[in-house]
């Protein structure tokens, strides 16, 4: 299904792959003829002299999980009016259950802001983040900056790119995005996917394939071929969206009628124009997808790349089942009671539970299929439930006005309006050692919402949204749609953007300088964070060697969105289902930095410097997180932060997981080192790392550094690189975070 091509390939005229051969032009000069190139020149801002982009975009897109903290920020950095479309959906913190007034006060805080600095306010459950981007922001050849992390409308011809919140308030103060140029990846599409086949079937194929091996890590994708023509417009966002789950940098397609039909059905004709690889076209890999081979897929716990046919698991259940409960055992030893095995009975697996939700799954068309399957039908009465969520109001009128809705709930379904709840553990939390399928993004652990440390574990799988419904029909039993019969007669979408009209807030352009923020008392500004000093003292308050860290461990998702607003409550969640004990350690260690800079340095800290021959004086003293690969998912810089106000000077590890995570790391003044692939890290909580001449290496450019361990058994050496900085990176982690930077330009 998924071919990977490990060497550079030239594409002529757009359809036809050699390889590199005398007469071509070079791969340098040949990538620029890719689409990827064609749009990222056009906007990079004045000539490089570090040998990096430096990206302006065209447009900004902020949930109500990020934008207070970025318009805090922005705040704070001098901000006085957004210079460029910035739109603010309110689709993470739509339920108020938790909280208190806490979440209704943020939807209150960012339409004060839009209209203060000019800003687009779309009020809660009218759309899921990246589809209101696709119905009303998206041009072909532009490219817009997300606050999250599948940030991904390359089918639509516009790059989207998901990053921290620190680098949306550089594009609020006319600054930029500063990345190495990318390498690029063609995907070619051959084939037509047979029925029952959808786009998420393609899109785990696609993970599987690249994930693990990093094939196309901070990478762009574009995607061309003829199999490009046989995808609807809602497939192609389907896979698009998944990209991300690949740890790619961004993604592109090739541009056709099927596109410009979307721009013209969305009232927006003058947003397309066709977009094509140049005559010469170098990529430095290869992807090739026989779409007429794709079967129906399930990515089983706990990462979207754990992935095998619905076929393989119904021929070996036990087999599979038993590893993802060895995996679970591995992770959370006796913290909680593991019986998946139980899931298999009646002589297939059952699952409990299934969703069809957010940018992923609550397309016009995967809920058309889902509702075909479904048509006299009935999930049943049994222990199995399903919900849908339509990703907009203008779906959701759709599906009403074609009769799908009515199809789902007669069979059962329970229709919910636009949010991204369940993506990531605030809407539908299965039950404790319940089995869960859904069309969303991802099934990272606790995700869904679980806390297997106080003793709950769920079990989440990603499925298309048609054999979601075929096993629905089945009373829970997995199966694979293309396994059923079923004819879709609903027809095309047919958009609406009315309600869009009528209850969206758009005041770009329109700032009103005068108009006072609305702050709840949730909203608080962040703490002050202090400059770099001239040597670091870390203290090691978690050390994690899972081979990889998502941003969901580092800060959980869920209930925890309520306290997005308030710094200090919110690091109180920090690694708090990993590492319970780490907020605890790490505020120890802030509060003895504390008394250092009162002149009263803890005998412990002396007794360390002194080992290493070093002052309390020009010396700060901080806690660090190790691990392996941390920073896999989100994009939420809270990920980051919270290590920030907790005292959290630098982090370490063999890679990050992802560009966004280490550029989220560096916005808020945290060391990004790394240490070789072969340099063993058996320390434990407690050791500490003293890393001399640390501000005087970043104001040379150095890129790599002698330090020390110092741990009961003595000092030992460790070589620590911070390479790939650029500048003004070097100036933000000097300064202590991206607020002081600015601060200090005023």
């Amino acid at each position: 299904m998924v071919e990977l091509i490990n060497h550079g390939v030239y594409l002529l005229d757009g359809q036809q792959i050699v390889p590199q051969k005398e007469g071509l032009p070079s791969p340098d000069e040949a990538r620029e003829q890719t689409i990827a190139y064609s749009i990222l020149r056009a906007h990079e801002v004045g000539k490089s002299a570090d040998s990096k982009m430096h990206i302006r975009f065209d447009a900004m897109m902020s949930h109500d999980i990020t934008y207070v903290g970025i318009i805090q920020t922005a705040r704070a950095s001098g901000l006085e009016e957004f210079p460029l479309p910035y739109a603010m959906t309110n689709c993470h913190n739509s339920l108020c259950a938790v909280g208190g007034t806490i979440n209704e006060d943020d939807h209150i805080f960012g339409l004060s802001a839009a209209k203060k600095y000019g800003g687009i306010y779309v009020p809660a459950n009218l759309a899921v983040i990246h589809q209101y981007a696709r119905e009303a922001m998206t041009k072909c050849g532009n490219m817009i900056l997300g606050s999250d992390s599948h940030t991904r409308y390359g089918s639509l011809g516009n790059m989207g790119v998901g990053e921290g919140g620190g680098e949306l308030v550089k594009q609020l103060l006319r600054n930029t995005w500063d990345i190495n140029p990318p390498q690029v990846v063609l995907v070619w599409l051959e084939g037509k996917p047979k029925k029952g086949i959808g786009p998420h079937d393609v899109a785990i194929s696609l993970v599987k394939a690249t994930f693990e091996s990093g094939f196309v890590k901070n990478k762009v994708l574009e995607f061309a071929g003829p199999g490009v023509k046989n995808l609807p417009i809602d497939f192609r966002n389907g896979i698009d969206i998944m990209t991300t789950e690949t740890t790619c940098l961004s993604s592109i397609w090739v541009t056709d009628d099927e596109v410009k039909h979307h721009y013209e059905l969305h009232n927006r004709p003058q947003d397309y124009r066709e977009l094509r690889p140049g005559k010469v076209a170098y990529y430095d890999a290869m992807i090739r997808i026989d779409l007429s081979t794709q079967e129906s897929m399930i990515a089983l716990p706990f990462h979207p790349s754990n992935a095998y046919t619905i076929h393989e698991l119904q021929e070996h259940p036990q087999e599979i089942l038993q590893k993802i409960e060895a995996e679970g055992r591995k992770k959370y030893g006796d913290k909680v009671t593991i019986d998946l095995m139980s899931k298999i009975h009646d002589g297939g697996v059952y699952a409990d539970q299934g969703i069809i939700a957010g940018c992923s799954g609550g397309t016009y068309d995967n809920l058309s299929e889902a509702a075909a399957i479904l048509d006299n039908q009935s999930i049943g009465n049994d222990f199995f439930t399903m919900s849908a969520y339509p990703q907009s109001a203008p779906v959701s009128l759709a599906i009403q006005r074609s009769g799908i809705a009515q199809t789902l709930t007669e069979a059962g379904v329970v229709l919910k309006p636009a949010f991204c709840g369940p993506c990531f553990g605030a809407g539908d939390v299965p039950g404790n050692d319940c089995f869960s399928i859904r069309h969303t993004t991802r099934n990272f652990p606790n995700r869904e919402g679980s806390k297997p440390g106080q003793g709950q574990i769920s079990w989440v799988a990603l499925m298309d949204a048609r054999s979601i419904a075929a096993s629905a029909a089945n009373g829970g039993r997995l199966t694979a749609a293309t396994d059923v019969d079923y004819t879709d007669n609903y027809g095309p979408y047919k958009y609406d953007g009315r309600i869009y009209e009528h209850r969206v807030f758009n005041g770009f352009g329109k700032a009103d300088p005068n108009y006072e923020l609305r702050y709840g008392p949730n909203i608080k500004d962040w703490p002050h964070m202090f400059p770099m000093m001239d040597n670091m003292l870390l203290e090691l308050a978690a050390v994690i060697h899972d081979p990889v860290t998502t941003t969901d461990e580092l800060i959980p998702s869920g209930e925890t969105s309520s306290y997005r607003s308030n710094p200090l409550k919110l690091s109180e969640f920090a690694l708090s289902r990993r590492v319970p004990e780490y907020v605890g350690i790490a505020k120890r260690i802030q509060q003895e930095d504390h008394e250092r800079r009162d002149g009263k340095t803890p005998q412990h800290v002396l007794e360390a410097l002194k080992k290493v021959g070093a002052s309390d004086k020009d010396t700060s003293f901080g806690s660090c997180v190790f691990a392996n690969k941390p920073g896999d998912g989100s994009a939420r810089e809270q990920a980051a932060s919270c290590q920030k106000v907790l005292g959290g000077d630098a982090n370490i590890c063999y890679e990050y997981a992802t560009k966004r995570y280490r550029s989220n790391c560096i916005n808020w003044g945290i060391v990004p080192f790394t240490i070789a692939p072969d340099t063993p890290f058996d320390y434990v909580a407690g050791d500490m790392v003293f890393v001399p001449g640390i501000r005087k290496a970043m104001e040379e450019g150095k890129e790599e550094i002698d330090a020390q361990v110092i741990t009961k058994d003595g000092v030992k050496p460790i070589h620590l690189f911070f390479n790939n900085l650029g500048k003004a990176e070097r100036e933000v982690l000097m300064a202590g975070c991206l607020m002081n930077y600015y601060a200090g330009k005023k």
